[in-house]
């Protein structure tokens, strides 16, 4: 892998298998270099850890420029393909996504993940016309750069709150189906979690498909066995990392004990990683 586009190739051809391609979310230098050491061949990153660690709220709130600097201090870090989430483009209009693209390669990323979410809670979702012309400028514009970037579109669907389970099945099918052809490599459909229904979508979206894995989602070798193509982790890494540091921090302000940190990675190595 010797240049960025030979990662962005390489980076492809895993979502085609053998295997189901597992990516755990970085959301800085530390968790990447710890993902990477376990021995993961490719690394994602939270654009919700990201935020949160620099003290913003989820939904893209956070300054671009912040987002895309702690996006290339990963990228410059690890060894490893480094596919980054950039939301919904940082702008509703299809130049904002392919400036996106732009400075993500700049970056050093080599995928990215593209959202429909809109922000406004009386229209969720952007118009799937917008969607697919975003996608589409993304696509256009990582041409232009020659790197094969791979794009991961997402839809929010299943994380609107209520709803039909038939109509938000038959709207994710006509969504992630239009991204597909508008140039997608992967699409995704975070909040889905029944595996008859995702075996289902497998068949019906005929292009590697994008699980997130949280409580209750069914076990990676399962997923593999429906036709999952790749199993992310979204920014549940971050927070059960924040949820460790609050029952630290409990257990210290209530009985003046420490076995919270038993297991912690021991400061040669963490010194290590860095030198």
């Amino acid at each position: 892998m010797d240049s960025q586009a030979d990662k962005a190739t390489q980076f492809r051809q895993r979502h085609r298998g053998p295997e189901v391609l597992v990516l755990p979310n970085a959301w800085d230098v530390a968790s990447a270099r710890v993902f990477e050491e376990v021995g993961f061949p490719a690394i994602a990153t939270t654009s919700a850890g990201i935020a949160f660690s620099l003290g913003y709220p989820d939904g893209q709130r956070i300054p671009r420029e912040e987002m895309f600097a702690r996006i290339a201090r990963i990228a410059r870090a690890v060894k490893v393909p480094v596919t980054a989430d950039i939301e919904a483009g940082y702008g509703a209009m299809p130049e904002h996504a392919a400036s996106a693209a732009r400075e993500l390669i700049h970056a050093g990323a080599i995928g990215m993940n593209l959202e429909d979410a809109s922000g406004d809670p009386d229209q969720p979702l952007i118009d799937l016309v917008d969607a697919v012309e975003k996608i589409a400028a993304a696509r256009g514009a990582a041409a232009e750069l020659r790197v094969p970037v791979v794009v991961n579109a997402r839809t929010d669907v299943y994380l609107l709150p209520g709803g039909d389970p038939e109509t938000q099945y038959s709207e994710t099918v006509l969504r992630l189906i239009a991204y597909r052809d508008a140039g997608a490599d992967c699409v995704f459909a975070p909040g889905l979690k029944d595996a008859e229904t995702i075996a289902r979508l497998v068949k019906d979206v005929q292009c590697p498909l994008n699980i997130l894995a949280v409580p209750g989602t069914p076990p990676i070798p399962e997923l593999e066995k429906l036709g999952v193509a790749r199993v992310s982790l979204g920014s549940g890494p971050m927070r059960a990392t924040l949820g460790l540091l609050r029952r630290l921090a409990e257990e210290l302000k209530r009985t003046g004990t420490y076995s919270a940190l038993d297991g912690a990675v021991p400061y040669a190595e963490v010194n290590k990683m860095f030198a």
